[in-house]
């Protein structure tokens, strides 16, 4: 029997599996690990840390998505002003408040952001070049790059009003990606999905399940990429290190620090959601974009050097500390000229579709999974009723 073959268990793979069951189609999900999430994992205890931010985005599609089906679950919202501190770091010290061109952007409809303008230069038209470089460099921790001044203004801009929104948008599920993970796996094992983990396709496994029927790819960029044979498949992203460090409380430590001298952001998640860690301790990452070819080890120092800014006798209090590299694993960007229309197409042609976040499809972040998994499924359900109507009309 025809049935949906979805590669890849991470967000966009396990959206896309639960949007065709939920047509009543046939329905297997293969996934490389022994555990589903891909990029949303969240590590084992005692310290809970995702592979980037935490946060899901309150007025994105796929928030509506979610809570239609009961699977946003305990979310915790940024705390209040009086009880976590946000600080900028600009013209070296820590200070309470950006520059006043910088909220003044804030306030610009992305609309009026042209596509094929850099950010930069449009921004210093509309507000001034110490407020335009203060909002590139706050949008490093929604792009994961270290140039946002250089990408597309329209592109920047609607990120950056969706960034600074009051009240703000960004909300984190209880527990860390994980949960969420576990509560969609759960939705799919319940509507009939067949879930294989520990299964890796190659491309001669892909051409095996081709003749079964529609086949949606759910994988990071690179690995579709392999997987196809298609060298055309592949878009701009970002290189961020991340550094997670575990440290004993001490009260006064600040919730946020954004660098508005070059893009860097450093977040207690803990803040906000206290069983991230162990009591008594407190769960921060730092996220440091970092251009081609320039050392990691530029990146982690730039990190300490906020921590040692914004969070005294953090070294003494340190428990824990984990370093990673995310490289062209921190979504789409697009530069001048482009949007996201003009990314991977999700279908492909010859039953073959395409989700994941580097895709064409629109979003914030995550939404772009969500956005591309829920589309190329629909697309596989239309397959799989015209392969069934064509075998219908052959066979009578």
């Amino acid at each position: 029997m025809q049935r949906i073959h979805i590669v890849g268990g991470g967000l966009a793979g396990l959206t896309a599996a639960i949007t065709a069951a939920e047509s009543h189609a046939p329905v297997t999900l293969h996934e490389a690990h022994r555990t589903l999430g891909g990029r949303a994992r969240t590590s084992d205890g005692p310290y809970l840390t995702n592979e980037g931010p935490h946060a899901l985005y309150r007025r994105g599609p796929h928030w509506t998505w979610l809570s239609k089906r009961g699977l946003l679950g305990p979310l915790a919202s940024v705390p209040p002003l009086e009880g976590a501190r946000f600080l900028f770091h600009r013209g070296g010290t820590l200070r309470r408040t950006p520059p006043l061109g910088m909220l003044r952007l804030a306030r610009r409809s992305a609309r009026t952001a042209p596509v094929g303008t850099d950010f930069l230069s449009w921004a210093t038209a509309e507000t001034g070049e110490a407020g335009a470089r203060a909002a590139a460099h706050y949008m490093g921790v929604a792009l994961f790059h270290h140039d946002p001044g250089s990408l597309s203004a329209a592109f920047v801009q609607e990120r950056f009003r969706r960034a600074t929104a009051l009240p703000p948008e960004a909300h984190y599920p209880v527990g860390g990606w994980a949960a969420l993970v576990e509560r969609m796996a759960a939705r799919a094992w319940d509507l009939g999905v067949r879930i294989e983990t520990g299964a890796r396709i190659g491309p001669r496994e892909l051409a095996g399940l081709r003749r079964g029927g529609p086949v949606i790819v759910a994988t990071h960029l690179d690995s579709a990429r392999a997987l196809l044979e298609d060298p055309a498949l592949s878009w701009e992203s970002g290189r961020t290190v991340l550094l997670d460090l575990a440290l004993r409380t001490r009260r006064g430590d600040p919730f946020i620090v954004s660098d508005l001298d070059a893009p860097g952001w450093i977040e207690r998640f803990t803040a906000q959601d206290p069983t991230l860690a162990p009591a008594g301790e407190q769960l921060i990452q730092a996220q440091i974009p970092l251009a081609p070819g320039t050392p990691r080890a530029d990146a982690v120092r730039r990190a300490e050097e906020l921590l040692d800014l914004g969070f005294r006798s953090w070294r003494d209090r340190a428990t824990w500390r984990r370093e990673a590299l995310a490289s062209g694993r921190t979504g789409a960007v697009d530069k001048p000229g482009t949007t996201w229309r003009d990314r991977p197409a999700v279908d492909r042609g010859d039953g073959i579709l395409l989700a994941g976040d580097q895709v064409a499809a629109p979003g914030l972040l995550s939404e772009v999974a969500f956005n591309s998994g829920i589309e190329a499924a629909v697309l596989a359900v239309k397959l799989l009723a015209t392969t069934a109507r064509t075998d219908t009309r052959t066979a009578t």
